[in-house]
């Protein structure tokens, strides 16, 4: 990508103002951008950023953000899960009687898998871009009715539009923000994520796009409130809650040239899931024995925690734990006479009243108090757990994924066939950036070269810079 400021390109109506979307596999942002400055865009009443997130009911009527999370929240606390098995059809026993059809005796219904939740409120979406890359998930069934990806994906951006609305007139065209690679393992699973995407942009009524890798966005906002006329290298690490980006571009005078962009599946949500294992789950059972009678003889075995463990990290699906055969094993331990009987009770009010999403908002209050403290309190009143811990705790916690961090910027200096040396600048931005471990490995790698640039909406901002001036590109989908 080669630019010039001095030459910005594109229609009379949008050199007026650009519009960058950045739809994020956590969290959502929108920026417009005048020719002087840019203006984030209440994407609800209160805050710029938007939790990306779909609730369907079962009249099919959607809510999105804040309040499709609230709606889950309210629809699944208390409520008990009993799945029943689906009628696929009908099979005949027998070809019937020469004189007419066999009878309904001789007919038997042929049962799916056991999986229709048939009290389900509704169906919470979260994190879909995360499937945009896979092609078998082209079709998601819900309350009898399959949709597409697409359809999941458009009400959110449907709603970003109607934000942009509130405060430009022509809101159309746009500057849409993706990672640099999406998540999968398909060789052309970019290709694919980039035509679902520019299919629900089309849907929601955004027709003139234009694509910028996230990474690439947020130098370019950082570069236009720093203009100068010096030549240099600029990495951009974004560490959001979905992936980790890199982008290399170098800055001529006015003009840029990306030289090499990198992304891999890490970020803030596979952090909270590594500390709701490591700290969480043995305050709420895990490694403790159960001893029971079994055909009269007394069983002495671990406790099979692993079962609920999948559920128990992907809370938006953690309302499947309510259902007898999780339920039952729980409450015959928690009945037990000894200390760890605490332990199941918390497990069996977490499940009962689905708390793992207030377990996770306060996990990322959590994390976020590290950032800044040497120590915090992971305090989650709703299942009794108060439990301080030391940052250095949290660092070793997180190893395994600070080393995935150190070898992802070395295979983007790889691929610029440059030194950590060559950087000039390192635009660390991104939620997950802010962590002291992982600002502690740039500022290794690059002493004195490390800013801080807009964490949380340095992105949008850049994509509303590159629509107004032109610098998107315009992939063949």
């Amino acid at each position: 990508m080669q630019t010039d400021k001095s030459s910005p390109s594109g229609s009379s109506d949008k050199t007026t103002f650009g519009i960058g979307i950045d739809f994020g596999t956590s969290n959502s942002a929108a920026a417009v951008y005048d020719g002087q400055q840019v203006y984030l865009v209440q994407l609800s009443e209160q805050n710029p950023i938007m939790p990306s997130a779909n609730y369907i009911d079962r009249d099919f009527k959607t809510t999105i953000g804040q309040k499709a999370i609230d709606d889950y929240i309210a629809g699944n606390q208390g409520r008990k899960v009993e799945l029943s098995a689906e009628l696929i059809g009908e099979a005949r026993t027998s070809t019937g009687t020469p004189t007419g059809p066999a009878s309904e005796s001789e007919t038997s219904k042929v049962f799916g898998q056991a999986f229709n939740d048939s009290s389900l409120p509704g169906r919470l979406f979260r994190g879909t871009k995360r499937l945009l890359g896979n092609a078998a998930d082209e079709r998601t069934l819900i309350f009898n009715r399959p949709f597409r990806l697409v359809a999941l994906v458009t009400p959110i951006l449907v709603g970003i539009r109607k934000a942009l609305q509130r405060n430009v007139d022509n809101t159309a065209h746009a500057c849409i923000g993706h990672p640099v690679n999406f998540e999968g393992l398909e060789q052309g699973r970019n290709t694919i994520a980039l035509q679902r995407l520019s299919e629900s942009y089309g849907h929601a009524g955004i027709t003139e796009q234009s694509f910028c890798p996230e990474p690439t966005a947020a130098a370019i906002s950082y570069l236009h409130n720093h203009p100068g006329n010096c030549d240099e290298l600029v990495l951009t690490v974004d560490f959001g809650g979905g992936t980790l980006d890199f982008s290399i571009l170098r800055r001529a005078g006015s003009s840029f040239k990306v030289e090499a962009t990198h992304g891999i599946a890490l970020g803030g949500d596979r952090i909270d899931q590594t500390i709701f294992r490591e700290l969480i789950f043995p305050l709420l059972g895990k490694g403790e024995r159960w001893r029971r009678v079994l055909d009269g003889s007394e069983v002495d075995t671990l406790f099979p925690f692993g079962d609920f463990e999948d559920l128990l990290i992907n809370w938006p699906v953690s309302y499947m734990l309510n259902q007898n055969k999780y339920t039952a094993p729980v409450m015959q331990r928690m009945v037990e006479d000894d200390q760890a009987a605490i332990k199941f009770k918390r497990l069996y009010d977490l499940i009962k009243q689905n708390y793992s999403y207030q377990v996770f908002e306060a996990i990322k209050v959590f994390k976020a108090e590290l950032s800044v403290h040497d120590s915090a309190v992971l305090d989650i009143p709703e299942i009794d757990i108060e439990v301080t811990l030391e940052r250095w705790e949290f660092e070793l916690m997180i190893s395994d994924l600070l080393f995935e961090l150190e070898q992802a910027i070395t295979l983007i200096l790889n691929k610029a066939d440059i030194q950590a040396a060559d950087i000039d600048l390192v635009l660390r931005t991104g939620g997950s950036s802010l962590i002291p471990a992982v600002k502690d490995i740039l500022d290794n790698q690059f002493a004195g070269k490390v800013v801080e640039h807009d964490p949380f909406t340095s992105v949008a901002a850049g994509l509303a810079i590159a629509d107004y001036y032109g610098y998107g590109d315009q992939p063949s989908l």
